[in-house]
């Protein structure tokens, strides 16, 4: 009867530190999800936030490579003004581009 309290108690203290672990991992990515939301505010009109916003729900690997990139142009200093909505239209296009592989039958 007592070993099997105790193996309820270390189940429970198991769960209970696999939720914690989990809820930690949660509030990491909602900080960094908030400090790439200050970045882009920085260095994005508007609407082409909003277009990245919209990308992030269909396709969360582009909307992280064009956040990269972004973030990449701005430290190097090629970004002058903020990325219009045309400008991240072109970098979405760029970045989503697949390389096609043709084959020559000869």
């Amino acid at each position: 009867m007592e070993e099997d309290i105790e193996e309820l108690k270390r189940r429970k203290l198991a769960e209970l530190q696999q939720r914690y672990a989990l809820q930690q991992e949660l509030l990491k990515q909602i900080e960094a999800e908030k400090q790439i939301n200050l970045i882009l505010k920085r260095l994005a009109t508007p609407q082409a936030i909003e277009r990245l916003k919209n990308v992030r729900l269909v396709n969360r690997a582009l909307y992280l490579k064009a956040v990269q990139q972004i973030i990449a142009l701005a430290q190097s200093g090629q970004l002058k003004e903020k990325i219009s909505d045309e400008q991240m239209k072109k970098l979405l296009m760029l970045l989503s581009k697949r390389r096609e592989t043709k084959i020559v039958r000869k």
